[in-house]
């Protein structure tokens, strides 16, 4: 037994100094030779030492064996594994449906949401047919969009019992949107941040022994003061507005976000537009018990003539909203290791994030002052031009312009 510590301990160290101008071939032929010289128990030995299956360290044998010949070639003709397209046509779709069977398969949809593990949707498709393992399942889910997420202290309270009723009903009334050609926004407010010369999350690249360096610690009353960016993202074109406030996070900020986002973006790309369908959390300035959000809401009707509609995610939800995971997750990769000293670094680092996916993202600096505790009476809220869906009306509703010119 120690004579075979020894032994591993031996080829870990020779496999070590080697491994990295190695390529594939070359990895398998080197543990086959050492293989061999070990004589019985040698693959076994060799696969511990250096990770690589013992059925590779066969081949090698084999090849070694048949005669070494030297080629650039690192695979022979037609070797690798053929795609799913080929071999399983069908099968992204298949999972598609598993995953998320409110999308139907439509890449755009507005919610893609799942609790399934991919060891269970491997089991799943085997049932159905399908020959796949849970990592190609992982893999085909990165392909399609998805993303493992980690689990996030962001429970609001208990589970509501209608909250995939809620989810199907925010989805459907999507899809109705889009297919008129009617204009869909996910918004809320981002996590605020301290600006000053404080350390961000994260890692740069910078030159070898040259960090950014900031202060030790994060004190509220050594930053130049709070940004609060209110997003809001375009499940159409996937663009979005971002208002990075320096004051408070209310309802007439958040309504004022939604109004720079139709002046600047939407009016331009929606110029037929005649509705409006929003989808927001539970609570916030943008929440569902927020009178002000309503009185503030009905006054941008009244002003752009649109007829909005605004669904509101369940309580403990508010993670599904689709501008959590389709902009600011991208913001904050974009800003890791990144110092927030100024606001304009904040607004310059929110404009230039963008993905694979093309999505684009305007920002702007918003210095006005927004009073907080303002007061709603049951008096205004009669005067709103409010309208509850007979689904939830709490949580689904439409303000109509009370002013139909435009």
């Amino acid at each position: 037994m120690f004579r075979d510590e020894e032994l591993e301990a031996t080829v870990v160290g020779k496999y070590a100094a080697i491994a990295p101008a190695l390529h594939e071939r070359a990895r398998r032929l080197w543990a086959a030779a050492e293989s061999r010289a070990i004589g019985y128990g040698g693959d076994s030995l060799v696969s511990a030492a250096t990770g690589l299956a013992r059925d590779t360290i066969r081949l090698g044998r084999l090849e070694i064996a048949k005669g070494v010949v030297a080629t650039d070639r690192v695979r022979r003709v037609g070797a690798g594994r053929p795609s799913f397209k080929k071999t399983q046509p069908g099968l992204e779709e298949a999972l598609e449906r598993l995953v998320d069977p409110l999308t139907r398969g439509d890449p755009m949809s507005p919610l893609r949401w799942t609790c399934k593990s991919r060891a269970k949707l491997a089991a799943a498709l085997s049932e159905d047919g399908w020959t796949v393992s849970s990592t190609s399942v992982g893999r085909l889910l990165n392909g399609l969009g998805y993303r493992l997420q980690a689990v996030r202290k962001s429970r609001e309270g208990e589970s509501h019992p209608d909250r995939n009723e809620q989810f199907e009903y925010i989805n459907t009334t999507a899809e109705r949107y889009l297919r008129r050609k009617q204009p869909v926004v996910s918004v809320d407010t981002k996590k605020k941040e301290l600006v000053g010369d404080f350390k961000n999350g994260g890692r740069e690249w910078q030159p070898k022994g040259t960090p950014d360096k900031v202060l030790v610690h994060d004190f509220p009353d050594d930053s130049v003061g709070k940004a609060i960016p209110y997003g809001v993202y375009d499940m159409a074109r996937n663009e979005a507005w971002v208002n990075v406030g320096r004051d408070h996070d209310t309802p007439g900020f958040a309504v004022a976000s939604i109004r720079q986002w139709w002046k600047m973006m939407g009016q331009r790309a929606y110029p037929e537009a005649t509705e409006l369908f929003i989808t927001a959390d539970a609570g916030g300035s943008n929440g569902y018990r927020v009178r002000a959000w309503k009185v503030e809401l009905q006054k941008f009707a009244d002003d752009s003539g649109l007829r909005i509609c605004v669904s509101h995610f369940p309580p403990g939800t508010s993670k599904w909203n689709k501008i959590e995971h389709r902009l600011f997750c991208h913001i904050t990769q974009n800003w890791r290791g990144k110092p927030l000293r100024t606001f304009e670094t904040i607004v310059d680092l929110i404009g230039n994030t963008r993905t694979e996916a093309g999505l684009r993202v305007k920002a702007k600096l918003d210095s006005r002052k927004y009073s907080i505790g303002v007061e709603v009476t049951k008096a205004q809220m009669h005067k709103l031009s409010l309208r509850p869906h007979s689904f939830h009306g709490e949580w689904n509703y439409e303000l109509h312009p009370r002013n139909l010119t435009r």
